[in-house]
């Protein structure tokens, strides 16, 4: 991927502050019977599709900082989701994020748990900045970045998009009451109370097998009460297991860290990190979370 001159996306007073543009990101599916766009024209099924679409930008930009959902409609056959970016830090992230295939693989593992689609369903992505088919040009990220970047928004956001926001908000659970005294050996994620364990060899499949690309981010997160992953482990991991793929990266990694810890490598340890690195989704296949309707 070719390196970006920043320079030439900065105002003429040299602010980035400046830089915001809009992109639109169509999503498909490759099954008829499973067509995104019939799902965003069912009420029930709307609000499950927004909730992908949301966890799948969160985990492909980092955060939920810097860019926002202005609107989504019918590009038949594909479901159109308007972008707006407010800096460029968060809209690069997002093209390198989409141009390595991991927004697609985010995409994927979301759509397949909350919106309950079977094995071998791919979802089809396209990318466009005005006129401009950026798929053709990803290798070229400086002109991606300034295609979007002349497209600017005409609109603001969408009072369906606002509306779907705030029941994603509301989803997570009833406004914030007094604490409560937790129980021995128990911990809070997302306002519910958990049973704290020693992490098992399932714990450690189920975790290479969802979390991907993120495992280094994850273990940088572990690694500041593991004295077995602190210096280069993190990167020799990566290095000595590069071969065998991000399943087995991933693997290894929390092998290293239940090896060192022993009953002390507790799953309230890694839901942490988990939270600590923004991977909300991730932390509720770990703990079973059936996704709310």
């Amino acid at each position: 991927m070719d390196s970006i001159d920043t320079k030439r996306l900065y105002d003429s007073n040299g602010n980035d502050g400046a830089f915001s543009g809009c992109a639109v990101l169509f999503l498909g599916s490759s099954s008829p019977a499973h067509n995104l766009l019939s799902l965003y024209k069912d009420e029930q099924g709307k609000f499950s599709l927004f909730k992908v679409i949301k966890l799948t930008l969160i985990d492909s930009v980092g955060g939920l900082e810097g860019y926002e959902i202005l609107k989504l409609h019918d590009a038949d056959p594909f479901l159109g989701v308007e972008l707006k970016f407010m800096a460029m830090p968060p809209c690069q992230r997002f093209l390198e994020s989409y141009a390595c295939g991991s927004l697609a693989q985010f995409l994927s593992q979301h759509a397949s748990r909350l919106l309950t689609l079977p094995d071998g369903v791919v979802m089809e992505t396209q990318l466009k900045a005005g006129i401009h088919t950026l798929d053709q040009s990803l290798q070229d990220v400086e002109m991606c970045l300034e295609h979007i970047r002349q497209s600017q928004p005409v609109r603001l956001r969408d009072d369906e998009v606002t509306q779907l926001e705030q029941q994603l908000q509301n989803s997570f659970g009833p406004p914030s009451q007094p604490p409560q005294e937790l129980p021995r050996n128990c911990f809070l994620f997302q306002k519910r109370v958990f049973d704290d364990r020693p992490l098992t060899s399932a714990d450690q499949q189920r975790f290479a097998a969802h979390v991907g690309r993120e495992w280094k981010r994850v273990g940088r997160a572990l690694q500041k009460n593991c004295r077995a992953l602190k210096g280069p482990a993190i990167d020799n991991l990566a290095y000595e297991y590069e071969r065998e793929g991000l399943y087995e990266q991933a693997y290894q990694l929390l092998g290293r860290f239940i090896q060192s810890e022993g009953r002390s490598a507790k799953l309230s340890r890694l839901i942490s990190a988990l939270e600590e690195t923004k991977l909300t989704s991730m932390a509720e296949i770990m703990l079973g979370i059936q996704p709310r309707d």
